[in-house]
């Protein structure tokens, strides 16, 4: 069987089959004509993209509704037409259908099908409602893109292989988001007036003090919670001074790792077997179900 497999992976382009030459120009971008594919189909999500944004504009839509939707019309059907061809050339289809790009390319086509059908449940706002779902639904198409991305599997990679540290790190903002919000629901919370009523400081429970704390940690500062005591304000400088040294962390986690992983050499070929990426340039075979490549 393995004799068999080399033997045909070394035949002349005009004896491979039909499967295996689209395959090569859908799934990969070794060959002039998968990067043209890539290229293409890379403008055609763009602007796809773009109409639905368009047509989110109410007086865009008013004046060139129509022509916003034979547009819309024209990249469903070219979009399912590029998904028919992923099904058909793939060896194993059902691992495409079921895989992450097979789900996203899915979701590029199906609400506009869905939005097509008569929906006679539930009433006009409902209606309303369900459509307005749908349509934000196509903006999944922008998830297209990672097929054409090949720095995509090394990103992914450097973000799983950091995922330990990644997570201390959450664990010591939350525990400080904690301990900053009690300590500033404690100073702040409980404000009294002129008159010795209780009035409201944004500070009144520790969940709102913890939301006080994660805009401050994150240098965003809304400003619609402020501390005005002596101690509050000094409590907000050091939040605000550790929220600057934390931007940092996971940045710096993520570059090494990426760093490492970027000197490895990765092709875009794709295993026709288990449809996994991220393969070295000089591998022959699949690194997860041993496949030859």
């Amino acid at each position: 069987m393995e004799l068999g497999t080399n033997v045909e992976s070394r035949l002349p382009e005009d004896d491979r089959s039909w499967r295996q030459r689209v395959y090569e120009v859908v799934f990969e971008a070794d060959s002039p004509a998968g990067v043209l594919f890539d290229v293409l189909l890379l403008i055609a999500i763009f602007l796809s993209v773009l109409v639905v944004m368009l047509e989110s504009v109410e007086s865009i839509r008013l004046r060139h509704g129509a022509l916003l939707v034979r547009a819309e019309w024209f990249f469903t059907i070219l979009f399912t037409v590029e998904y028919a061809v992923r099904i058909a050339c793939a060896r194993r289809p059902l691992r495409y259908v079921f895989s992450f790009y097979g789900i996203v390319d899915l979701l590029a086509i199906l609400p506009t099908y869905l939005i097509a059908l008569p929906i006679t449940s539930g009433a006009g706002t409902q209606r309303l409602t369900t459509i307005r779902a749908l349509r934000l639904l196509r903006a999944f198409r922008i998830f297209k893109l990672a097929h054409m991305l090949s720095e995509a599997e090394a990103l992914r990679n450097a973000i799983w292989a950091a995922r330990a540290k990644v997570a201390v790190f959450l664990s010591f903002v939350v525990i400080s988001v904690v301990i900053v919000g009690s300590a500033m629901h404690l100073i702040e919370g409980g404000r009294m007036d002129d008159s010795g009523e209780a009035t409201s400081s944004g500070f009144d429970s520790i969940p709102e003090s913890m939301y006080w704390a994660v805009v401050t940690m994150t240098t965003v500062g809304y400003g619609d919670v402020s501390p005005v005591t002596a101690v509050g304000k000094a409590l907000a400088a050091c939040m605000m001074l550790l929220g600057y040294c934390m931007i940092i962390v996971p940045t710096g986690i993520v570059s090494a790792e990426f760093a490492q992983a970027a000197k490895k050499n990765i092709t875009v070929r794709v295993c026709e077997n288990c449809m996994a990426e991220g393969h070295d340039k000089d591998a022959q075979y699949c690194k997860y179900c041993g496949t030859m490549l």
